[in-house]
């Protein structure tokens, strides 16, 4: 009796697996090394999350007044309700979306490199991008907004300006990419600063060149970043001498200069954004890292 119970439900169990694979057939199996197809653009938070310097002064007529919670809350990410300091009265709708930026200065004010003080002043002030606001209710004279992307958190005071799509210019293949490109004649600026104020950039980092509209950048340029050995006025650390003392040549019986030797391609980047005197660039590819003070060259 024992035996025939087992036995019945041993068949239930089987037949109600079949029956479950049927309706839930099993979903396919991806190999940690299958190839990945690669992006063929900058993505959207590159694009919108990438900030910009600007020597013309952002409007700042409208900002974010205050927020939900606003008694002991003072940052606002996504999802938080945000009050607007204009309304119906000066023409903002319900459905209007915005970006929102914020001026930031660098609190260290130490140089990576000789010029970095004096070209990042020249480039114009820098803005953050915090996010996007959409607004969803509508007083006379303020608005609330959800706060529906965010790229750093927001604060009272933060500017608001109306929402402006940005192109995501198409990579160039990367077997493109000429390590021994002769100069190409075209002005050449410095990788200045990037993001926080950082010094050091890879593949897929923003940072900041001072090129611009009025050395003919434009959106979707590629710009060759390199370096000249030898000179303590740029960027990687290093020690007098050491290119010719202590790293690559050991000793040799002449000093070699930084204009006596071929200059050492580094990478590229697209331009995702351009100002007067400046543009964002966005790092598409390295062979090192690059520093604050590595050249750059209009490709």
């Amino acid at each position: 009796m024992r035996a025939n119970a087992a036995g019945l439900c041993l068949a239930i169990m089987l037949a109600a697996a079949s029956s479950w694979a049927q309706e839930n057939p099993q979903s396919q199996v991806v190999s940690s090394t299958q190839r990945v197809a690669e992006a063929s653009s900058p993505d959207y938070t590159a694009v919108y999350c990438s900030s910009f310097f600007s020597s013309e002064k952002a409007p700042d007529t409208i900002y974010i007044a205050s927020g939900e919670q606003s008694n002991d809350k003072i940052l606002f990410s996504r999802g938080d309700y945000v009050y607007l300091s204009r309304g119906s009265v000066q023409g903002v709708k319900v459905g209007d979306r915005f970006d929102v930026i914020r001026p930031e200065v660098d609190p260290d004010k130490v140089q990576w490199f000789k010029w970095q003080a004096k070209l990042t002043k020249a480039m114009g002030t820098f803005y953050r991008d915090t996010g996007q606001v959409r607004v969803v209710n509508v007083q006379p004279n303020t608005s609330t907004a959800e706060i529906v992307h965010s790229c750093a958190y927001m604060q009272r005071g933060d500017i608001v300006r109306p929402f402006v799509e940005r192109p995501s210019p198409p990579y160039k293949p990367s077997e493109k990419f000429d390590h021994f490109a002769p100069v190409s004649g075209k002005p050449v600026g410095m990788l200045v600063v990037g993001p926080e104020f950082t010094q050091a950039y890879g593949k897929n980092s923003i940072v900041y060149v001072n090129l611009g509209n009025n050395q003919g950048v434009k959106v979707g340029d590629y710009l060759r970043i390199f370096r000249y050995q030898g000179s303590l006025n740029e960027t990687a650390p290093n020690t007098r001498g050491y290119a010719y003392k202590i790293f690559g040549f050991g000793s040799t019986p002449k000093r070699y200069e930084w204009n006596d030797l071929p200059r050492e391609i580094l990478g590229e980047g697209i331009v995702i954004n351009v100002g007067p005197n400046s543009c964002t660039m966005f790092v598409t590819y390295t062979t090192i890292d690059t520093y604050a003070g590595d050249y750059v060259e209009i490709e």
